[in-house]
């Protein structure tokens, strides 16, 4: 009788790593993500069910613990998560929602060092400076030619969420950005 095979799903960039004169790019950790669609007299309930209270203005953030809400649209969410999967937090919950795991879709980058924001402007035209993207933001925008979620946790440190069909040619961009600074 044959063996049974495991595949064994390899990170498209697992192991890539840039350094250099004012910035670091890294893959960040492996997280459990849903996109999450809801009217406004539920988030009482999804805040209460996701132990995280859901920002209701588009560009803003919560976090709790390990788990991170970015609010996207008015009645759009995405909800990241390093050690739970916030769809079992959801799955008693009875008020009208759409939560889609995404999980499995999406990546993350980081991108963080002095000339962070600089790097990131060479795909991105979206103002990047503390004053017009403050600690907390959060924003659906372009790369390149991609569209990313970007989010600024810290100062000099920037999380884009990219799709992983997408994820080399994103991290090769910032790559060569990068190297363009130095």
């Amino acid at each position: 009788m044959a063996e049974p095979i495991t595949a064994i799903r390899a990170h498209p960039l697992a192991g890539r790593v840039h350094a250099g004169s004012g910035v670091a790019i890294t893959l960040a950790p492996e997280a459990f993500r849903i996109n999450l669609r809801a009217r406004a007299d539920a988030l009482a309930t999804l805040s209460g069910a996701l132990s995280v209270e859901l920002a209701t203005m588009p560009g803003q953030s919560v976090t709790a613990g390990n788990r991170l809400a970015l609010c996207l649209g008015p009645d759009e969410w995405l909800v990241i998560d390093v050690k739970n999967h916030p769809l079992t937090d959801l799955a008693a919950v009875e008020v009208l929602h759409s939560a889609v795991d995404v999980s499995d879709r999406n990546t993350a980058i980081l991108v963080s060092g002095p000339s962070a924001a600089d790097v990131i402007n060479a795909g991105c035209p979206r103002d990047l400076s503390l004053a017009a993207f403050p600690v907390g933001a959060c924003a659906r925008t372009i790369f390149g030619k991609v569209e990313v979620v970007l989010h600024r946790p810290r100062a000099t440190v920037f999380r884009m969420e990219v799709w992983r069909s997408f994820s080399d040619y994103a991290f090769q961009l910032l790559a060569e950005a990068a190297r363009d600074q130095a």
